[in-house]
């Protein structure tokens, strides 16, 4: 099959860390090639496979293989579209620094081999990683200023994450690596690459930096290119800034209209402030998320939301070191192909021994009664944990690797609401007045969510395109006090997001999917009337993998109908 030669010869052979990720241990001592030769290479195999997959006419296939086409000939396009005209190999030095780090991480995180055999592949990997930064000192040509800047905050944290976590990870614990000649070889290799990193950052302030003069955005027709071959999606700019705005001023009206509910004698940032004092002691955080689950598990099976494939929840620990520094909860399942490591990791990040009290404060604040709510939800029952149980049922391995953004964030972001709009954490019939106000506040917390990710999609468009600006741009400062002042956000959560936006230009998909899912949702149950069940939507929609919206509406309705 052209699928299985692609992912051979293309996919997994220029990315062997995506192998890695995706269970396929035949490429764990592999790295890779970040040479402009290789970036040739690669960009010629892919013309070869675009032309490959023109070639099969979609008429002689099934309408599941005929969508399987159109998939993987997007993705190819998307790929050429990176390399050939965005050049993020040009323009991105935390490409090379944070590519490595995650090479090393994919081994790390999880336990599907024994220590040595997994430090032994990592040894593999770490010789060639200093050569990979000298090829991007050849190969970056005046990058956007924001994305060295990027680059050189994250510079001390590769550093760190080398020179501390990856040797606590192998070299640590009951389960530590005991061959020696292995451990020796790591000391010697881990060294060089810790070196090789602190030069590049050192080369990054004092050589690119200061001819740090490009632009980071993608203007208009790459924007919808890229839109188009990742998501399936080809709406005019316009109208997409439309619908992004009517959904933020929707959400901004209920918010308004929660808060006031609340308490109408404050206004909804204080309100805000009083929802993130409220959560649990430290040490009963894990606890109150596994009867958070325990409790989504009993009203998804109750009210008929979802199939749950497995009885088996997600293991709940406490967030690896290696990645504490960038993130408060995570869901870890294994790749589509593992088969020594099953078990899926919810990470949650706990306070340190040694903080004070008010940066415990500060760091449970992200642990409210909303946010554990939503977090649950969307991490896991029924969001992206759900998905992942559903993997054995799709239809292809296309299905299980190539997915469309729109699909997997946006049925996670659709979940938030449904969940409660459903009636999960309403406050019953005769409940008290302190229920009633956790069941608000609930909803004020998935409402701040849904807000900033509204902000995300009108600042993608508007970042990258000036769509609707005089002059056709909107600059950083513009992003940054959308968020705050739109999107209801703090100014260090709008500065992390603005710079996020800068390099991940399509983030608008959280909202764009959950709005493609609402909508054809309603579309089905139009079509079927009083047979229409909310848990079969959701079951066939989960049987249709990770494609893109529009290829799920296809399979569902039977016909080419907009996706918004």
């Amino acid at each position: 099959m052209l699928s299985d030669q692609f992912f051979s010869e293309v996919y997994f052979k220029f990315s062997p860390t995506s192998g890695t990720s995706a269970g396929l241990h035949q490429y764990d001592a592999q790295l890779e090639d970040y040479s402009s030769a290789e970036v040739a290479r690669e960009v010629a195999v892919l013309h070869e496979y675009e032309k490959k997959t023109e070639a099969i006419d979609p008429s002689a296939l099934d309408a599941p293989q005929a969508a399987d086409r159109e998939i993987l000939l997007n993705n190819i396009r998307s790929q050429l579209l990176s390399l050939e005209v965005i050049r993020g190999w040009e323009k991105n030095p935390d490409n090379y620094s944070s590519g490595i780090t995650g090479s090393a991480f994919v081994i790390m995180e999880r336990p599907y081999a024994s220590s040595d055999t997994r430090l032994r592949s990592l040894v593999e990997r770490e010789k060639k990683m200093p050569q990979a930064l000298l090829e991007a000192r050849k190969n970056l040509k005046n990058p956007p200023k924001i994305f060295t800047q990027i680059a050189m905050e994250q510079i001390d944290g590769d550093v760190s994450f080398f020179q501390n976590d990856v040797p606590n990870a192998f070299l640590v614990g009951p389960d530590a690596a005991t061959d020696a000649v292995t451990k020796a070889e790591f000391a010697k290799t881990n060294a060089a690459v810790i070196l090789a990193l602190k030069s590049y950052g050192a080369w990054m302030k004092s050589d690119l930096l200061p001819r740090s003069n490009g632009d980071y955005r993608l203007g208009a027709e790459t924007f919808a290119k890229k839109l188009a071959y990742d998501e399936m999606v080809d709406l005019p700019l316009s109208k997409l800034l439309q619908i992004a705005m009517d959904d933020l001023h929707k959400n901004q009206t209920e918010f308004a209209r929660v808060a006031k509910l609340i308490d109408p004698t404050k206004t909804p940032q204080q309100e805000l402030k009083e929802l993130q004092g409220l959560y649990p002691p430290p040490d009963q955080l894990l606890n109150t998320f596994h009867q958070t689950f325990d409790s989504l598990i009993s009203f998804i099976r109750t009210n008929h939301i979802i199939t749950i494939p497995s009885d088996v929840q997600p293991t709940l620990e406490d967030t690896p070191p290696f990645m504490r520094a960038t993130t408060f909860a995570s869901m870890d399942p294994p790749g589509a192909f593992e088969t020594h490591s099953k078990k899926a990791y919810f990470n949650v990040t706990l306070p340190e021994k040694d903080w004070t009290q008010e940066h415990i404060a500060g760091h449970m604040a992200q642990f409210n009664v909303g946010t554990i709510v939503s977090t649950s939800v969307h991490e896991a029952y029924p969001g992206h944990y759900v998905q992942f149980l559903w993997m054995p049922q799709f239809g292809s391995t296309i299905r299980k690797l190539l997915g469309a953004n729109t699909n997997v964030e946006g049925w996670a972001h659709y979940c938030e609401q449904m969940m409660l709009d459903q009636g999960y954490g309403a406050a019953p019939v005769g409940a008290t007045k302190e229920d009633v106000r956790k069941a608000q506040l609930i909803r004020l917390g998935q409402l701040m969510d849904a807000l900033l990710r509204d902000a995300r999609f009108v600042n993608s468009i508007k970042l990258h395109t000036g769509e609707g600006e005089p002059g056709g741009k909107w600059t950083l400062e513009q992003a940054e006090d959308f968020f705050v002042n739109q999107g209801y956000q703090t100014r260090e959560i709008a500065d992390v997001e603005t710079k996020r936006g800068t390099g991940d230009p399509t983030y608008l998909y959280y909202t764009l999917g959950k709005l493609e899912i609402m909508k054809l949702r309603e579309d089905v149950k139009a079509k079927q009337g009083a047979a229409f069940s909310l848990q079969n939507f959701h079951d066939d929609f989960m049987r249709q993998g990770f494609a893109p919206i529009k290829v799920i509406r296809k399979a569902m309705l039977g016909d080419g109908s907009p996706v918004l």
